[in-house]
């Protein structure tokens, strides 16, 4: 369970000023025309801490405070881009099921999860808005990029042939990933024995959160259970000959370097139709292709947004 005095500890880093008066909530930075707090940074700590189920600690002040500051970045900069083209559209249901599913990460129901926020002086619609904003962003890029998703049914029929049988067993793979900016093709292998040796000495899990510019980077690099036969040729060839527990080699993609962990695996039994699995396989593309161009379209409006931190 969470405790109270875990954020007593932030505010007191992150709010004395100066003087001996108290708490000085000042602005901390500005993101394009929006005004980013300190108590703003604080409470995106205190989410971050609630929804990876962590406690505070004086060695994670730093990363924590990296953590907050590119997370805030990251989504004041879709709000942006969501304002700029005033479509702030999303499914209530998504929602919903966005809250459930972080309540469930941690163990607990929503009820509870809200019940947690209060007991840390969090207001929970911070963590509602929060989903808002990445649910609206979502439908922003798919109103944009539509007319691209492009479907290569040649691989679909492909993979559709190797599941036939609908009680065949597949295999179901647990994957953290970290995806990075791509850099210059001779400076790939000290960039990724760099990161292979902070991962070995903080965590897979903390450098995701501190480097990866992938969507999943908030909950750690964490993409669930995936089928393999969602897969693509390239990840699960590289995923198979992964052991458990280990690193894979790094991936170049158009739209970064990849390397992910192979956290666990498990054979399922296959009870879709084909007509289904037709559709999960669709979908899956569909999503990779709209993942692709979120992250470009993103870096495309945060080269255009000024960033402004104050002395």
């Amino acid at each position: 369970m969470f405790k109270k005095k875990i954020f007593t500890i932030l505010l007191t880093i992150f709010f004395v000023g100066k003087s001996n008066a108290g708490i000085n909530d000042a602005l901390f930075m500005t993101i394009g025309d929006k005004p980013i707090a300190q108590s703003d940074v604080v409470a995106e700590i205190k989410t971050i801490l609630i929804l990876n189920n962590e406690s505070y600690t004086a060695e994670k002040r730093e990363q924590l405070h990296k953590m907050a500051i590119n997370s805030i970045i990251k989504r004041k900069i879709k709000e942006i881009e969501i304002n700029r083209n005033n479509f702030f559209q999303y499914n209530p249901v998504d929602l919903e099921e966005e809250l459930e599913r972080l309540a469930i990460n941690i163990n607990v129901d929503v009820d509870t999860l809200k019940n947690i926020c209060a007991s840390n002086d969090l207001e929970f619609s911070r963590i509602e808005e929060n989903i808002k904003i990445d649910l609206a962003w979502n439908s922003l890029i798919f109103q944009i990029y539509k007319d691209k998703l492009i479907i290569n049914h040649e691989e679909i029929s492909e993979k559709l042939k190797t599941i036939q049988n609908e009680e065949m067993d597949s295999v179901q793979y647990l994957i953290s990933e970290i995806l990075i900016k791509s850099v210059e093709n001779d400076k790939i292998d000290s960039t990724m024995t760099q990161l292979k040796n902070k991962i070995e000495s903080e965590g897979f899990e903390n450098v995701a959160k501190e480097l990866s510019i992938s969507e999943s980077a908030i909950n750690g690099g964490d993409l669930g259970w995936l089928d393999e036969n969602t897969i693509s040729k390239k990840l699960k060839r590289e995923i198979i000959n992964t052991p458990t527990g280990e690193l894979s080699n790094f991936i170049v993609l158009p739209e970064g370097i990849l390397i992910f962990k192979v956290r666990d695996k498990k054979n399922v039994k296959n009870t879709l139709s084909l007509e289904d699995k037709k559709n999960e396989l669709v979908k899956s593309e569909k999503i990779k292709i709209l993942k692709m161009h979120s992250l470009s379209h993103y870096d495309k409006v945060r080269r255009s947004v000024s960033i402004k931190y104050i002395e």
